[in-house]
């Protein structure tokens, strides 16, 4: 499998320098020259097929020769060793859980197949490598963990100061070793930029060798695929497919299950859940992408004004406007409506949310008062006892602290503050 930028100005590449590299030198994003088909006989089979099988038969066409095959599926098989139910609310309504992971959320999976990727490119490698992420909640600590310990690699994140919630802070602060919080005085959108114009600085990349992990990657990207092939192993009615709400704010979940959709998945529809920060959901209304600066939310991993992975979902669809409004719809969700959605899915459903699983929720609700007959999952992609805040105003209690946690949140955070400022990233890389 080749893959080309999505600026289209560089050269192709595999899929292992695609993941080395990040982002192509010419600022686009790496897209595949194809889509694979799925195999029909692994949907056919599905119920009866082991989840690491499903795993290793989506991701090996986007790898192709890049990783042996009993290398890749270890790989797979240790990015989902997790549980990931499909939880029946009743009513239609079904939660995909995606916290049960190290992390205690979705980009577990995503961090832990390209730390593995990358383990495995670099194993011969001289140079240590520097991997350099923008975070705007849960990716830092999914990261943090995935690349903890991994030798020859060192972690540098990003992180909104004061825009992440306490938990999220810790994982991502408190691991120390390899793995180092820049905390930033501004937004996500602020560490994003910085990260992308450090990819693109001669002297940086002439004296440290530069990786991303965030969602831009290709090895973080693709295989959150895993659990949208997952669900449909786990939904009940095959002869009438899901649509799926995926709480959006740098785009790259919601484009991996457009992805596999496009691969061959069956899914209904797709459902843009956004908070406030809604370009795409006015792009959808408009045809006009107007960015706009990020404003802080209650569901704060979805703070993103300028959403990177949107490009690869017009790639998708080859930049047909009408396709891809035919396939998803987007919704803006306020924080009012998320705390509303908060306490109405716990008092009819028993069930908490976190406010992105709200937001994911109220989208799919509205959605299906258009289409009562279209059942629905909606990702629950982080475990509720991130956002404690969020849960206790809309509840009026607390969230008990999982036991993998206590030892965290006692833990001393270790970051260094830094202005939105390239010039004192590059500075603090350079030394």
């Amino acid at each position: 499998m080749q893959y080309y930028s999505t600026s289209h100005h560089s050269p192709n590449v595999d899929f292992r320098e695609a993941a080395i590299k990040g982002q192509a030198p010419d600022k686009g994003l790496y897209f595949p020259q194809s889509i694979p088909q799925i195999d029909p006989s692994l949907l056919r089979d599905i119920e009866s097929t082991d989840d690491a099988d499903i795993a290793f038969q989506v991701i090996r066409p986007f790898v192709g020769n890049s990783i042996p095959d009993e290398v890749l599926f270890s790989i797979a098989k240790e990015s989902i060793s997790f549980p990931i139910p499909l939880v029946d609310l009743g009513n239609g309504y079904h939660s995909l859980e995606l916290f049960h992971g190290p992390t205690l959320a979705f980009k577990d999976v995503g961090a832990r197949f390209m730390s593995r990727c990358l383990g495995y490119f670099l194993k011969e490698n001289t140079k240590k490598v520097t991997v350099l992420v923008a975070t705007s909640g849960d990716t830092g600590g999914a990261v943090a963990n995935g690349f903890f310990g991994v030798e020859g690699v060192e972690v540098v994140i990003l992180y909104p100061s004061g825009k992440v919630s306490p938990v999220q802070e810790k994982q991502l602060t408190t691991l120390g070793g390899n793995i180092r919080a820049l905390e930033i005085d501004g937004s996500f959108d602020d560490c994003q930029a910085m990260v992308k114009q450090a990819f693109m600085d001669p002297q940086l990349n002439d004296s440290l060798f530069l990786t991303s992990a965030n969602s831009i990657n290709v090895a973080r990207w693709l295989p959150q695929q895993f659990y949208y092939l997952l669900a449909y192993k786990q939904w009940k009615d095959k002869s009438n497919p899901p649509v799926i709400s995926v709480p959006s704010g740098n785009f790259g979940n919601i484009c991996a299950g457009l992805m596999a959709h496009a691969g061959g998945l069956p899914v209904r529809h797709f459902l843009a859940a956004c908070n406030v920060n809604d370009v795409v959901t006015r792009y959808l209304a408009t045809e006009k992408y107007e960015p706009l600066k990020a404003i802080a939310t209650l569901s704060n991993a979805m703070d993103v004004g300028e959403p990177s992975n949107f490009i690869r979902i017009q790639e998708i669809f080859g930049h047909r406007f009408n396709d891809l409004a035919a396939t998803l719809s987007s919704y803006t969700v306020t924080d009012a409506e998320t705390l509303d959605t908060i306490s109405q899915v716990e008092t009819v459903y028993h069930y908490t949310p976190d406010p992105h699983g709200a937001v994911a929720f109220h989208a799919l609700e509205v959605y299906r008062r258009q289409f009562p007959d279209a059942a629905g999952i909606f990702l629950e992609t982080a475990h509720p006892v991130k956002f404690p805040d969020a849960i206790e105003q809309a509840t009026g209690r607390q969230v008990p602290v999982p036991e993998s946690l206590t030892g965290v949140m006692s833990a001393q955070k270790k970051s260094t503050l830094l202005k939105p400022s390239f010039d004192e990233l590059k500075q603090f890389l350079l030394a």
